[in-house]
């Protein structure tokens, strides 16, 4: 059992940012942590989390999280507390200009056990370019603090695909971020959504094939498994891995998502309507077709692999022939991809479009 709670306040909006999140409702933050700790309770009845089914991972994400005190956190956590597994991993996002020393060793107080930054660059005018309200130094000064608090498990956000990428700005971002004590690198290509700043200049999104797998090389010769399309680590998240095992997972706040089974769970997006209706949540129920393609495309673009059983015959043959070209391998009753890169491609064709 996985939990999700998601924290939609931010100091700045970044210009890429499409997520449920605002710069203008920090005087809500108390009422909107006290209406999380009422859908918790609740869900923790929907989803039968009791001693014998227990929350192995929490990720607080956001928005951003350190603009949030930690005693604001407290009632929440010593909710789930009983409920947690002796080793679960709590991870916590934060932004270097708000995750102060102080906030972080509150965090650490209340369990959490890793932070992922969201550093994006540490090129200063790609942060600037951005949107990002922190810089090198504030970034390098939170790294450092976090681990001199004793997290060892640190892991940064990194963008790229952003026009005027080079090799040589990417090779000093990843020299930067190998001299710090990270274990963990989250690498995303940037997209232009609607309705964020980078919806007038969808120019500035510039993927290269070429220099996308360059940079993912690059991270491998560091020792960092690329185990996810997104995703290197000298660990892996164990809550991301969640995901694409398609494990329940509770979704607490406006804009989060939750899944039991087969249905899905939206609570409110409008920040003010989930402060007043918190257990006012929409379900989305997904049929045996859906379910089957998400754990295709969710096997494929992952380490975690599609086990053939879940596969008819004509599936199992496409993914025979893919195995026989060496794009697939077939070991131990599962198929794994190794270039995720193909992901979409490799699942579409298995699934026979």
């Amino acid at each position: 059992m996985l939990l999700y709670i998601h924290i939609p306040f931010c100091d700045s909006k970044c210009s890429y940012c499409a997520f449920n999140s605002y710069v203008d409702k920090f005087a809500q933050r108390e009422q909107y942590m006290h209406a999380l700790a009422r859908q918790l309770d609740y869900e923790l009845t929907r989803f039968g989390v009791s001693d014998t089914n227990r929350i192995e991972s929490v990720f607080i994400g956001g928005g951003t999280p350190s603009t949030v005190a930690p005693h604001l956190y407290r009632e929440i956590f010593e909710t789930i507390r009983p409920f947690l597994a002796t080793d679960a991993e709590i991870t916590s996002e934060a932004n270097p200009n708000s995750a102060t020393r102080g906030w972080l060793e509150g965090m650490k107080g209340l369990g959490v056990n890793r932070i992922s930054f969201g550093i994006q660059s540490f090129n200063d005018d790609k942060l600037h370019l951005l949107g990002r309200a922190h810089n090198t130094a504030h970034a390098m000064s939170a790294i450092e603090n976090a681990y001199e608090l004793g997290f060892e498990r640190l892991s940064i956000d990194l963008i790229y695909g952003v026009k005027g990428d080079t090799k040589e700005l990417l090779r000093n971002d990843l020299a930067r971020a190998f001299a710090l004590p990270i274990d963990h690198i989250s690498l995303y290509a940037l997209t232009i959504e609607e309705e964020t700043a980078f919806e007038k200049t969808p120019e500035i999104a510039l993927e290269e094939l070429e220099l996308t797998q360059w940079l993912f090389d690059q991270i491998s010769a560091h020792g960092f498994e690329q185990y996810e399309i997104s995703n290197f680590g000298l660990t892996r998240s164990r809550h991301n891995l969640g995901y694409w095992k398609h494990k329940n997972y509770i979704g607490l706040g406006s804009g989060a998502v939750g899944f039991l089974n087969d249905t899905r769970f939206y609570p409110s997006s409008d920040v003010e309507h989930y402060i007043s209706h918190p257990l006012e949540i929409h379900e989305e129920a997904l049929d045996e077709s859906a379910l089957h393609s998400e754990k295709l495309f969710l096997g494929f673009r992952s380490c975690v692999g599609v086990d053939e059983s879940l596969l008819n015959p004509k599936e199992k043959l496409q993914a025979d022939l893919l195995s026989a070209e060496g794009i697939l391998e077939h070991r131990n009753g599962r198929y794994f991809n190794h270039d995720f890169l193909l992901a979409d491609e490799i699942a579409l064709r298995v699934e026979g479009y």
